[in-house]
């Protein structure tokens, strides 16, 4: 399990950093900067917590994630023109924290031994994209995963996975089989632009209009 601990650090900042460098771009102030690399990073997990019931939730009562978090919101006010330069790189360890997260989230419903396969996708989702659909909602944009990018349909898949591999292997197999199906959709998704298809407003319209 140690290796997933690393990835959630990894993850944890990645977020956080992504978080961070919107705000900035977005003119907040230190303090709001600070605020959405923190939302980013921890939301999701908050939310997942305290929908299964696990009071207090993780990211609060253990204080080693706000630190690593508001270290890495500090460090992308300190250096963001060098941070701009690797958007590509924040790419990728986004796309690990998602499948970490995805991973977490999901383990954590079967863990409180619930076992219905919605719960458990839900809150698998919910721990990937949570922090992300908080942070485009407070610097008012169309949250990411709303914008015909698949991202939210590779936590699925992963939690899938999860769910059918449990029964049949270890569960920290699971946890990483979890963690490399949401990464490589991402990542795969990235590298040849996969995008899923959006209603086209203007047909649907021209259709009503040649109808009546």
């Amino acid at each position: 399990m140690l290796l997933i601990e690393l990835f959630v650090f990894i993850g944890t900042v990645a977020f956080a950093i992504s978080g961070s460098l919107l705000a900035i771009q977005k003119r907040l102030d230190i303090f709001g900067v600070i605020l959405v690399g923190l939302t980013t990073a921890l939301a999701g997990g908050v939310i997942r917590d305290l929908m299964i019931g696990k009071i207090p939730p993780t990211n609060l009562a253990e204080p080693q994630y706000f630190l690593v978090s508001l270290l890495a919101s500090l460090a992308t006010i300190l250096f963001y023109e060098q941070m701009r330069k690797f958007k590509h790189s924040i790419s990728f360890f986004d796309a690990i924290g998602l499948g970490v997260f995805t991973a977490v989230g999901a383990n954590a419903a079967l863990s409180f031994d619930y076992s219905q396969p919605f719960l458990i996708i839900a809150m698998g989702l919910v721990t990937g994209i949570g922090g992300g659909v908080l942070r485009d909602v407070f610097l008012q944009e169309i949250p990411q995963v709303f914008r015909k990018e698949v991202y939210g349909i590779a936590s699925i898949a992963g939690s899938i996975a999860l769910i059918f591999s449990s029964d049949f292997v270890p569960p920290v197999i699971s946890l990483y089989l979890c963690l490399i199906i949401t990464f490589t959709i991402r990542m795969l998704a990235l590298k040849w632009k996969w995008n899923i298809p959006v209603v086209d407003r203007k047909s649907k319209i021209n259709r009503r209009t040649l109808n009546s």
